[in-house]
């Protein structure tokens, strides 16, 4: 498997494989409606109106891409639920703040889409969301779980949207944010006690665990082409939310949580079958731990696990994926 290091650093490795293709966007062969929501001063998001009647179900898609990743997906929920979908700031028709300040901190997206529903009002809706949107669902399900009947994470619970403080190996993006935190703190008005908490921590936990993820950063970089990523708005804002990352623990609303385990790995990604089996069980063990993780955080959420499934979950096993979630709402209050 050859992958550009950046990417290594910003996501859970087999996350990654499939990460990259839903960077195309899939043809808008879906009927919606499209509207632009003020969320922030200058800032307006798009939002696609699948229609439907029942419960509100609001979608959000991965980093990169924009609410019409649904497209093909949302119809088949729209028969028998009202449908929303989402394009976070920076990316498509949505607006593109400059990458500075918290314009782009988990917070922020969260309350992006809190803004959206108050402005729609939509009531009590069904939040689902695909791999980075995670972040987003933990923000507002730990903040204002009032707001919203409950959350569908669709492969989507990593590190980003709930942090495993006893992981060996844990996401980059999550472990640089909890690194970033502990040295904040650190050098903040804090008791004698608690900075030598601080210290330790650093120095035992937060820092070789992220000293660990950049080494296995370096071991994926080897052979890989020694490619930039151009430069563009678009880009600097992905940067953004990936700095923007913070941590979260357990939710306070109904749970749904789809994880792929083991992921798929394409040949074309790895084509030595003795490399493609020993990816297939390291993602094993590293996934498997950050589901027993969550699951312990957040015990009365129903976790459902697909092996072998696509990160694109909603995508490889649609069918799965709406029994579950027809299933997980049909028990909601």
């Amino acid at each position: 498997m050859k992958l550009i290091w950046i990417a290594a650093l910003s996501f859970p490795v087999l996350v990654l494989i499939h990460a990259q293709n839903a960077q195309q966007q899939p043809s808008d062969s879906s009927v919606q409606k499209i509207k632009f929501v003020t969320v922030d001063r200058d800032v307006k998001l798009e939002v696609l109106d699948w229609g439907g009647t029942g419960r509100p179900v609001v979608l959000l898609a991965g980093l990169g891409v924009t609410a019409h990743a649904f497209d093909t997906f949302a119809p088949k929920l729209a028969s028998s639920y009202h449908v929303y979908g989402i394009t976070r700031r920076g990316f498509g028709g949505s607006s593109i703040p400059k990458p500075d300040g918290n314009n782009y901190s988990a917070d922020r997206l969260g309350d992006d889409v809190l803004a959206v529903l108050d402005s729609l009002k939509i009531e009590k809706p069904v939040l689902a969301g695909h791999s980075m949107a995670g972040e987003e669902l933990s923000s507002i399900g730990s903040r204002h779980p009032e707001k919203i009947a409950g959350l569908v994470y669709l492969d989507a619970a990593y590190g980003y949207a709930y942090f495993n403080d006893k992981s060996a190996h844990g996401d980059p993006t999550a472990d640089a944010a909890d690194v970033r935190s502990d040295l904040d703190r650190l050098f903040s008005p804090v008791s004698l006690d608690e900075r030598v908490r601080l210290a330790h921590h650093l120095l035992e936990t937060s820092l070789p665990r992220l000293e660990r993820d950049i080494q296995e950063g370096l071991k994926l970089s080897q052979g890989a082409p020694n490619t930039t990523p151009p430069d563009s708005p678009t880009m600097q804002a992905g940067i953004a939310i990936r700095k923007g990352v913070q941590i979260y623990s357990a939710v306070k609303c109904p749970v749904l949580a789809i994880y792929a385990v083991p992921h798929s790995i394409p040949e074309s990604m790895e084509k030595d079958p003795a490399r493609r089996a020993q990816i297939i069980a390291d993602d094993l063990v590293t996934t498997s731990a950050q589901i027993d993780a969550f699951q312990a955080g957040n015990p009365s959420a129903r976790v459902v696990r697909i092996p072998n499934a696509n990160h694109l979950v909603y995508q490889s096993n649609e069918a799965d994926v709406v029994r579950e979630m027809n299933a997980f709402i049909a028990g909601l209050p």
